[in-house]
């Protein structure tokens, strides 16, 4: 009866692996959505500071267009990379992005207050240092997942490895950058079921950093102070967030029209990088601005669906980290627009006008792509032996076979074949 009940037409398995396309077509749409609406939207959001700042309306929008060309061959790329052979590159890449980052220290190019990029601005540092660091834990914490319950073999270690390469990005000062990648931290430890006493305990110490931090930088008091005014009373919060606002008040519903905004032509700052949303709430109103939110929540949809799906842990936790880290910025970026959060300098993912944030972005998608095509579906047969494994394991929980070892699980034996055949 179960035998009948599992068998597979030939035929039928034939036509589902051809309709099978290798990849997570919403994920896939979603994505290309934004990219396509953030070329839009940098468009409307920068001739005229770019008129203004380099004397060209098309300068900041066509360098974007070069980005572009250069973010879709790195997710294209990464898309046919197998993301195991990250367990090789993870250190390399590692060390990279760490001699970037003390490069930019060294080099001391100021812009806008801050030693953050290399090459006139061109490039951060800190923006792969995000990407790095999700693929680098991710590695790091399945190789030692069977120690994360000992404090020296597990969390004192994975603190030290935050805190150098978080502690290189708050010297220049990024305060957002180095935020994000400490909450990461946190996030994957958990997911890779890490104690909850340590997370405890890591959380205690980072808030309590994070508050000394915030008390001695000039900067990251005066947004604190700001916020909190903010929240008493919208009128006296920062002059940014009052003009974003505005912004969307003027928008409404439906919005003024694509390209007809006028508060990025007053003194809105920043309008094509950090101030986009606002420009986007303004031109398409309630409606586009809820499209935008809906698109990047079907982004962490499809991208905890493949960490489910993923056939190992690794996979898991590559996909859950790097589909929370393009969440988690898109919503810093949309909620300190409105004051709900303290001001940080994140990008929009696929929106803002900013190389280093496109490229890095894109290639994450590309990587749940190369999950997402790596997890094909399996007959009931092998579903039996090899469940989808969850993002976060329990420790105590009979760990599932490795991908490798699947098909040996999944194949009858030969006593089995010869039953069969008589």
């Amino acid at each position: 009866m179960i035998e009948t009940q599992n068998h597979t037409n030939p035929s039928q398995s034939k036509k589902r692996q051809s309709l099978y396309l290798g990849i997570d077509v919403p994920l896939l749409l979603a994505s290309f959505t934004l990219i396509i609406f953030g070329l839009l939207m940098v468009y409307s959001a920068s001739w005229d500071f770019a008129l203004y700042i380099y004397d060209d309306p098309t300068y900041i929008f066509s360098r974007q267009l070069l980005w572009l060309v250069l973010a879709a061959a790195a997710a294209i790329l990464a898309t046919f990379f197998d993301y195991h052979y990250w367990r090789r590159l993870a250190v390399p890449a590692l060390t990279v992005v760490l001699g970037a980052l003390l490069i930019v220290l060294v080099i001391n190019e100021v812009r806008h207050g801050a030693t953050r990029t290399l090459n006139a601005g061109s490039y951060m540092p800190s923006e792969a240092a995000k990407i790095v660091a999700i693929i680098y834990l991710s590695v790091w914490l399945y190789s030692k997942r069977n120690y994360l319950g000992n404090v020296w073999l597990g969390m004192v270690p994975l603190a030290v490895i935050i805190g150098v390469l978080s502690g290189l990005i708050l010297a220049q000062p990024d305060l957002s950058a180095a935020a994000t990648i400490i909450f990461m931290g946190g996030v994957l430890f958990f997911l890779a079921g890490g104690d909850l006493k340590q997370i405890a305990v890591l959380l205690l110490v980072t808030v309590t950093v994070g508050w000394f931090v915030v008390q001695i930088h000039p900067t990251g008091n005066v947004r604190v102070a700001s916020y909190l005014d903010g929240l008493i009373d919208p009128t006296q919060a920062s002059y940014h967030v009052r003009r974003s606002i505005e912004a969307f008040l003027k928008g409404g519903v439906f919005g003024v029209g694509i390209g007809k905004a006028n508060t990025k032509l007053t003194g809105l700052p920043v309008p094509p990088t950090d101030s986009i949303f606002a420009v986007v709430g303004e031109e398409t109103g309630l409606v586009g601005t809820t499209s935008v939110v809906v698109l990047y929540g079907i982004l962490i949809w499809r991208g905890l669906k493949i960490a489910r799906n993923a056939p190992d842990q690794l996979g898991s936790l590559m996909a859950a980290g790097l589909s929370i880290w393009l969440t988690l910025e898109a919503f810093i970026n949309m909620a300190v627009m409105v004051n709900l959060v303290p001001f940080a300098g994140n990008a929009l993912p696929f929106i803002s006008a900013g190389g280093s944030n496109l490229v890095v972005s894109m290639m994450a998608i590309g990587i749940l792509m190369n999950i997402a095509r790596l997890s094909k579906p399996q007959p009931q047969t092998e579903r039996i032996t090899d469940a989808p494994i969850g993002v976060r394991r329990s420790q105590r929980r009979r760990r599932v076979p490795r991908a490798g070892s699947v098909a040996s699980l999944s194949r009858p034996s030969r006593r089995a074949r010869s039953r069969g055949g008589n």
